[in-house]
């Protein structure tokens, strides 16, 4: 008997070290994933014909070897719950962060995402290699999402000792106000000094190893996020004299509801009427422009690393951004909107499965950025998405669902359409847009009796619940909708 146990025991042995050899040889046939995050990045791209003085090549070459989504939406203008969003596949409506929310509590105290996989996660639970660095959730991620982190520069700098141009809130306190709220100049004096340089370093290290299995290397980018400072090379790209300036109609927001006067009121924010009196208007575009050219420089840098290495004909490349911004439209320098300067984002992807150079104007949103990726990884779908798998659209396939949904607190949804764009506000205000007469959405015809079955058609598609205001989810400056009810969900 014991002369038989160890011929069992050896072939026991042999079996599985077969089978672990041959999971191994599976999963490098996997493709591997580029993961880029970039933080309040409007339509300015060549690619998009955002601005005409964009000068954006290496995001534009990326859009020649992929598919381009240029109706696409983020799930509320604001990074926090944006990004949560993304990474949870779930919208606000159904979590309830619907403003600013710390990393590690995404998954505490709520029924709904306590279980939740994030997208990294999910690529880690099935044989990836996952690593990230800069900001890909709100601050960076959740503790142990990755197996590498590299971390998060704190903040939005660096920063000159005293500011250029804007004191945010009339007051000097940069502890308090000075990371977030703007001003724009050049600095620092070299790329170099800038935490997005040093995180392309960070991913063109990676990108430059060898795996035994496919990785998932996430890179958030900071710029163009305010302050709009970036070397001064960036901003001698844009002669001031040769700007084009963005529409603004000093009037637009007479026929708006009143709760979108309330969203818009953010006092650490220059208004367009302020910059036109001081001069600024130019200086601040110039400066928006300088640091999307500089983030298309980075982005650049780890695209070429990628094409150099051993890893270029197997890895997927999406690249997106959490919201849209607003240089002068809708009144004022800003996200936080549900017009369609604030939520309007690039969305790209490029695979060797995928078109090259398709561009899409079907809307879609970034929630739908986790699905897409399992498929074009052929990884299971998940079954919590909230989001649809677009690679059948860009494959050629008619699209079926056909608009893309925006949340700005609760009871406030913006809604694209192909032509339309309808906005709900929690008093039951509305604005509604066609795009094929009026891109630059100046003329709200929510009231116009004619359209009211078209509202009644748009308005069927908004969320028929909406989750109660997450406690861990807060927002800092007051007072914030309507008597911010919805903290409490005493709102309906």
């Amino acid at each position: 008997m014991k002369n038989l146990f160890l011929p069992i025991l050896l072939c026991l042995f042999i079996f599985s070290c077969k089978n672990r050899q041959a999971e191994k040889e599976s999963l490098p046939n996997s493709p591997n994933v580029l993961f880029i995050a970039i933080d309040d990045l409007n339509n300015w791209l060549g690619c998009m014909n955002g601005h005409p003085n964009a000068q954006t090549p290496n995001i534009d070459k990326l859009a020649s070897q992929g598919v381009l989504f240029t109706n696409a939406h983020c799930q509320a203008p604001l990074c926090g719950p944006s990004r949560a969003s993304l990474m949870t596949g779930l919208r606000p409506s159904t979590t309830g962060i619907y403003g600013m929310i710390d990393d590690n509590m995404i998954r505490k105290d709520n029924e709904v995402t306590k279980d939740i996989i994030y997208l990294p996660e999910y690529f880690r639970n099935n044989g990836y290699h996952t690593m990230g660095i800069g900001k890909l959730f709100h601050t960076h991620a959740p503790d142990g999402v990755f197996n590498e982190s590299g971390g998060r520069y704190k903040g939005f700098g660096p920063l000159p000792d005293e500011r250029f141009v804007w004191d945010g809130y009339g007051t000097s306190d940069r502890e308090k106000y000075g990371r977030t709220s703007t001003d724009w100049g050049a600095f620092p004096e070299a790329d170099s000094l800038m935490p997005d340089h040093q995180s392309a370093d960070w991913a063109i290290e990676r990108l430059n190893r060898d795996y035994d299995d496919p990785f998932f290397l996430a890179v958030g980018f900071l710029r163009p996020h305010v302050p709009l400072y970036v070397p001064q090379k960036w901003f001698d790209l844009y002669p001031l004299e040769n700007l084009e300036m963005t529409p603004y109609k000093p009037d637009d927001l007479n026929d708006v509801p009143p709760v979108a006067h309330l969203i818009n009121d953010l006092p650490m924010m220059p208004q367009t009427d302020w910059a036109i009196e001081t001069g600024n208007w130019a200086k601040i575009i110039q400066a928006y422009l300088a640091c999307v050219s500089f983030v298309d420089f980075e982005v650049g840098r780890v695209l070429d690393a990628l094409a150099k290495s051993k890893h270029a004909e197997n890895t997927v490349i999406v690249l997106w951004s959490d919201h849209g911004y607003r240089l002068g439209e809708k009144g004022t320098f800003a996200k936080h909107a549900l017009w369609q300067e604030a939520t309007n984002a690039p969305l790209l992807f490029a695979a060797s499965n995928l078109p090259k150079g398709k561009i899409l104007d079907m809307p879609a949103e970034m929630l739908s950025i986790y699905p897409t990726l399992l498929n074009l990884c052929g990884l299971p779908a998940y079954d919590r998405n909230e989001g649809v798998n677009l690679v059948p659209y860009m494959q050629g396939k008619e699209p079926e669902n056909n608009f893309a949904l925006t949340t700005f607190g609760m009871n406030n949804h913006g809604l694209r359409t192909p032509d339309y764009r309808y906005i709900r506000y929690e008093d039951d205000g509305e604005e509604l847009y066609d795009h094929n007469s009026d891109p630059n959405e100046w003329n709200n015809i929510a009231d116009n009796p004619e359209n009211s079955t078209l509202i009644q058609e748009l308005k069927s598609i908004l969320p028929e619940k909406n989750a109660k205001w997450n406690v861990h989810s807060s927002y800092t400056f007051q007072p914030y909708f309507v008597e911010q009810k919805e903290r409490t969900g005493q709102n309906k």
